[in-house]
């Protein structure tokens, strides 16, 4: 069976924990941020865990891990 090529895109921007979890950062945090509260910008700032069906799609980009 041939190797499978892993999407570089996903690659530089998410990342897999040791028990397979996603990593990434929340959208929103580009511009148009004076509407946006400095609670809800902070909040933006640090990474999440990516879940449910985007997660399951989403690992079968990085399929080495």
């Amino acid at each position: 069976m041939p190797k499978l090529k892993t999407n570089k895109g996903a690659k530089k921007r998410l990342k897999l924990t040791k028990k397979g979890k996603l990593i990434g950062h929340k959208p929103g945090r580009r511009h148009l941020l004076t509407s946006k509260s400095s609670g809800r910008k902070r909040g933006l700032r640090r990474p999440t865990t990516i879940i449910g069906k985007v997660a399951s799609r989403t690992k079968k980009l990085l399929p080495y891990g």
